[in-house]
């Protein structure tokens, strides 16, 4: 009994987790704007050299952290640790801790840290691993990216997302092949991440035996290898952008290169608009809107970043700098 106690006096970590542009932050902005009445403290790690994931998190009483040295499994364990304590320090003026990781991250090393650290095992208890996955290009991930293998193993829950962008027998192939990797995780098929709160929250779902039998050295401190030829690259126009030049640009972008476009996302300062455009793609699949007002205390910046194999930095660089308003 008493450790049921201790257990239960830890705060929960739900880790969220994903490949590149399958709605991570899609289903934590719905996390955070549902009326719940709970608090969150929000750690977020984006792999480029301008973070933008925290200014498309939504919840203006959210505290978000962010650690935007590359991969989150790798000196990034460091902030992570040093971010949990700090939080550890306030207790009570939150609920619970979301860490979202990197598309290209592994979590088994994010989860180990519950483990391996003493000082954030003592106050803190991974609640679940909570895995977002694309139905439509999933199984070409988990072909040339072994990353994305270890996010479904690894999950205790699958939120498969997109199912409206397949068909069922399609969406069947998706599921055996999710259950061929990973036959214990509760799955829920979604769009646009839309499931209810308490099936990824408050779960008390991660289970150390399960992944022990998977990953055997899991409480071993190994090296961490990720996809070398996978690279990220940010650009920042401090100013407006002209929506007639951007939009067929980043079209022609991303049918051009296809599959090796893995995700792009940005925020920009349209000319004449007051408010943000955010715009987010996977492939060839473009999608964006008009946001909230840029603040009267906030700089008109359009940023991007754009994250794939064989990408010409240059050209993608010179593309979008023509864009300017």
């Amino acid at each position: 009994m008493s450790e049921q106690i201790a257990t239960s006096s830890k705060i929960p970590v739900t880790v969220l987790t994903g490949y590149l542009g399958a709605g991570k932050t899609t289903l934590l902005n719905r996390i955070l704007s549902e009326d719940h009445g709970k608090k969150y403290a929000v750690i977020v790690n984006e792999f480029g050299e301008i973070g933008i994931d925290n200014d498309l998190v939504v919840g203006a009483d959210e505290e978000v952290f962010e650690m935007n040295n590359g991969c989150i499994c790798c000196t990034v364990r460091g902030d992570l640790i040093r971010i949990i304590d700090g939080l550890m320090k306030r207790k009570g003026k939150f609920d619970a801790i979301i860490v979202e990781t990197t598309g290209l991250a592994d979590p088994a090393p994010v989860a180990q840290t519950f483990f391996m650290d003493q000082d954030v095992g003592e106050r803190a208890r991974l609640d679940a691993v909570v895995t977002v996955a694309d139905a439509k290009w999933l199984r070409d991930r988990l072909k040339d990216a072994p990353e994305a293998k270890n996010q479904i193993a690894f999950a205790d829950v699958i939120v498969l997302n997109k199912t409206d962008l397949v068909g069922p027998e399609e969406l069947a192939e998706v599921e055996r092949t999710i259950r061929t990797l990973n036959p214990g995780a509760t799955l829920h098929r979604t769009t646009r991440c839309a499931l209810p709160i308490a099936d990824v929250m408050d779960r008390n779902a991660f289970d150390l035996d399960r992944i022990l039998e998977i990953a055997p050295d899991f409480l071993e401190d190994t090296h961490h290898h990720h996809a070398e030829d996978v690279r990220s690259m940010s650009f920042e126009i401090r100013g407006d952008v002209d929506p007639e030049k951007f939009m067929p640009w980043v079209q022609d972008l991303t049918q051009r290169l296809g599959g090796d476009l893995l995700r792009c996302k940005g925020i920009l300062a349209f000319k004449n608009e007051p408010r943000r455009f955010v715009f987010q793609g996977v492939h060839m699949l473009l999608d964006g809107d008009l946001q909230r007002d840029w603040r009267a205390d906030e700089a008109r910046v359009s940023r991007a970043v754009f994250i794939g194999r064989n990408l010409d930095r240059e050209a993608i660089r010179k593309g979008f700098f023509a864009t300017a308003a």
